[in-house]
Parts: C-alpha cells; structure tokens; sequence
C-alpha cells in the first residue's frame, strides 16, 4: 500500500464564544495519497471549511482551538509545525483556494504583484521573473488578455475572474497538495469545465493530491477518487467515488443524492429536499446528529451514537441501520450484500420511530 501523503486522524476542532463551545469537527480522519482527490461533501456548517483550515492553520486561536487529533504531511506533524526544512508548508507544499477570492486578495495590490510575491517568496525568483511567470498562470487559467489583467486591481476584475486568479496564485509553486475550497463556485458552465480539467492535467503531470470541498455533486463525479460525507461536524460516510454515488450506504448521502437535478430526459422525478435543520453544535446530540431528519430512525438512533460499519475495504458508514442486529433495510441504501440478519428477541429489537 502506498504510504499517504497526508494523514489526519481523530482531528476535533472546538470554538469558544459567548455563547458556549461550539464542537465544529468532531473526529474527522481521513487519508490523501499523492496523485488522488479527495472530495469532502455536505451541507454549510458541516465543519468542511474549518477542517482543512485547521490543518493550514488558518483558524484564529483563540476562539478557535484543536483539542484532539493529528495531523501528518509526508510524515510530518503540521499541527506542531508549519514548516519542514524551515520552509513554511503553506503556499510551497500546501496550497490553498479559498472559498471567496474578493475577501483573500490584497485590494492595494494589483493581480499580477500577488500572484509574483507567492514566486518570490517560497521560489526566490526576481521580480521581474515572478511577475511574467504570474501572467502565463493568468493565461494557463483563460483570463483574456493576461498582461494586462495582471497590472488590474482586484475590484476591476469579475467574480469568475478573481476566482481564476486565485487558483493562478495557488498552483503558482506547483504544490505537492492543493486543498480547494469550492475553487468554481463563481464560475460558468463553461469555465467551470475548463478549470477542473485544468486542475487535473496539473495533477497527472506533478502527482500533486487534491482536497476538494464543494456542495456540487457533479463536481465531485468529474473530479473525485474518495469521497467523505460530514455532517454535523463527523463523516458519516467514506467510501470511493463510485461507491457514495452507485452504493449510497447512509440515509443522509441518499438524502443528498435525492436532491440533485439531473439533465436525463428519462428522468422527471421531483427533487427531493432534506426535510429539518442541522443539530445545535454548541450541544452535539448525544446519539446520531442526523437522527431528527432520517426518515429511517430508530429510538436507538437518538440514544447512542452510531459506530462505524464496514461495507467493504475502502468503504464504510456511520449508522445503526447497517448493524447486525437492524431489521430495518430502507429500498435505495446500500447494504453489505453477505450480511445475514439475525432473529433477536424483542428486547433487543428497537422500535421504529
């Protein structure tokens, strides 16, 4: 088995304010290999963002702190430490592309300047050769007219454009890893298309991992290997990509595939929304955090919180329906095709909800 280039294991990430702790990560592990993407998927709050921003050590602290969990790039710790051979990780080893390029650009500076100090700073180029290098990433990324783009401020540049910029920025020192916080969030169809397959012909060609967090499945489908499913702060599903969308294993995936619109003429069905809100994080349910939207719930659901149950090597859910002991087989779910049902008593059986 290749050796991962990442590994984050048992990561909880607390908040304190005013109000109370909010528990936003809540034992979130997972592994990235080079040459692989990871895509992370759910609804806003779930703790994706604040994951990987954690790991750049990107939360302020205090409010935030990590309370619990580890964190390793090619072996070593990043939470400790952001640097490896006295090189800051972030922008050399690790980039980043944040979620609302407006708010993470330098208004006094022009594009061209901020793509070239990231050059200068982790590559020790001359400013000169970091400032022409920044306008072929501004052409590698289809902004017209890239010399001239690269001397604009970022309030003269559109929405897609700084998004595009700020992946030119990102990829600027070839990184070993590029953690990509809905990166075509702004864009077009067509751009949109465009800057994914730009992103995996940089991956084939430098073996660089990608962590892609995005509310589009679709992306996901073009983009992922894995795929982890969080809510509420945990991952309720992991699994290859092929396996979340074909072999869905926990209700809240399927909830999430439901919701999806398709452009198949053969399919008219009506959407289906995920009925409720996300749990209070400032006092995590005791038992499964999705357990007051599931329309499969059992009692033990809001008593216990789930354990892990594998489905195969690679992949695995976080939910009661999936143990030896459920009855319940909801039509849609996966289930491991050799699990035999057990008779039990009816001490031991819950009762629906």
């Amino acid at each position: 088995m290749t050796k991962p280039l990442l590994r984050v294991q048992d990561l909880h990430v607390e908040f304190a304010t005013h109000g109370g702790t909010v528990h936003a990560v809540r034992g979130v592990s997972f592994d990235v290999k080079a040459g692989e993407t990871l895509a992370i998927v759910g609804e806003s709050g779930c703790g994706k963002s604040v994951t990987v921003q954690s790991l750049m050590g990107l939360i302020p602290m205090p409010p935030g702190q990590i309370t619990k969990g580890s964190a390793e790039l090619m072996g070593h710790d990043i939470l400790s430490s952001k640097f490896i051979d006295g090189q800051d990780i972030r922008g050399s080893k690790v980039s980043m592309i944040f979620q609302d390029p407006m708010t993470s650009l330098n208004p006094t500076m022009n594009i061209g300047s901020q793509i070239a100090e990231t050059l200068e700073v982790h590559r020790g180029y001359s400013r000169r050769k970091a400032f022409n290098r920044a306008i072929e990433l501004l052409e590698l990324t289809k902004i017209p007219e890239a010399e001239k783009r690269a001397k604009q401020y970022p309030f003269e540049f559109s929405g897609g454009m700084l998004q595009r910029a700020m992946i030119a920025m990102a990829i600027a020192c070839e990184p070993t890893m590029l953690i990509a916080d809905e990166p075509t969030t702004a864009l077009d169809v067509t751009i949109q298309a465009q800057i994914l397959d730009l992103l995996k012909d940089l991956q084939q060609e430098t073996d660089m991992a990608i962590v892609l967090i995005t509310h589009d499945l679709g992306v996901v489908a073009r983009m992922a290997d894995e795929v982890l499913v969080m809510y509420a702060g945990q991952v309720v599903e992991k699994g290859p990509v092929d396996d979340i969308f074909y072999r869905s294993a926990h209700p809240y995936t399927l909830g999430l595939r439901g919701a999806m619109p398709s452009n198949d003429p053969q399919n008219n069905q009506q959407l289906t929304a995920i009925d409720g809100s996300p749990p209070d994080l400032f006092s995590p349910p005791k038992g499964c955090g999705y357990h007051p939207r599931c329309p499969n719930a059992m009692v033990l659901c809001n008593q216990r919180a789930p354990v892990i149950e594998s489905l195969s090597e690679q992949h695995w859910s976080r939910c009661w329906l999936h143990h030896a002991d459920s009855e319940q087989r909801p039509q849609g779910l996966y289930f491991r095709p050799s699990a035999a049902q057990p008779n039990r008593t009816p001490e031991q059986k819950g009762t629906s909800q």
